[in-house]
């Protein structure tokens, strides 16, 4: 996909700087622009503000070298509503930091980055601040039960493509545990799809080494061990795991080993 925009949210933290310099190097494989944007709350877009503000944005595409910036936005309001307006303009891909809830005046980089991926209309790529920025050369997709995977697929593929990255589809095996008609046909669709793209592939299937009622400790598991470069998941939750859905999503943002997050 040429001439990709890619939204690129900001508070300018250190870690929406490692946002900016891995949307640069995105653009750079997608012949891409990035759309940087800072969302002001209500009541603070004074012209004192927003003189501060562009004199930010401009310190922060120097520090970041980022050269690829078509339009520098500051957009008045909610966080997860402002951001999830904006993605339907014309952007492909939305990239963010995070760090996890620890009280942060931008609800961004907390637990809100969740419900900014679920609302947003693009897939949404989260990195933290000492995430890799560079072109992961595997990238894993942890099987789930979700009726619809397909733009999830879509996106993977894109990336997959522009890095030059081999797939891992990643699923977790318990003892005794059968493996859903759902499971086994989202498996089945990976694999023709990857096949199909001639991407490089490789079905992982793992025993669990712990046990743990979700999904996110064996993938980060898994994905730490081979030096994965993205996890790639889907960012609603899957009938199988509603009840604990968003605990798991939330840890995986976060993960200790640092991995870039695809959402979609």
């Amino acid at each position: 996909m040429p001439d990709m925009n890619i939204l690129c949210a900001t508070d300018f933290t250190a870690a929406s700087d490692t946002a900016l310099r891995f949307a640069a190097v995105l653009a750079r494989r997608l012949d891409g622009r990035i759309t940087l944007l800072h969302m002001l709350p209500k009541g603070e877009r004074t012209q004192a503000t927003r003189t501060a503000l562009d004199k930010a944005m401009a310190e922060q595409r120097t520090r970041c070298a980022c050269a690829d910036i078509s339009e520098p936005l500051l957009i008045e309001g909610d966080v997860v509503h402002g951001i999830a307006q904006e993605s339907v303009r014309r952007h492909g891909l939305l990239i963010s930091g995070t760090h996890g809830p620890r009280g942060l005046r931008q609800a961004l980089l907390g637990a809100d980055m969740l419900k900014v991926a679920r609302r947003s209309a693009i897939p949404c790529l989260v990195v933290q601040e000492q995430s890799a920025v560079n072109a992961p050369e595997r990238i894993v997709v942890p099987v789930a039960g979700h009726h619809d995977i397909g733009r999830l697929l879509d996106t993977v593929v894109l990336l997959a493509r522009a890095f030059g990255s081999e797939v891992h589809i990643f699923q977790s095996a318990r003892p005794h545990e059968q493996v859903s008609e759902e499971l086994a046909a989202n498996t089945e669709r990976m694999v023709d799809r990857f096949q199909a793209e001639g991407l490089a592939w490789v079905h992982s299937i793992e025993p669990a080494k712990v046990f743990s009622v979700g999904f996110a400790e064996a993938t980060i598991r898994f994905a730490g061990e081979m030096n994965a470069g993205l996890i790639a998941i889907m960012a609603h939750a899957s009938d199988e795991y509603r009840h604990i859905a968003d605990a798991e999503k939330e840890r995986m943002l976060v993960n200790a080993a640092k991995i870039p997050v695809l959402l979609a």
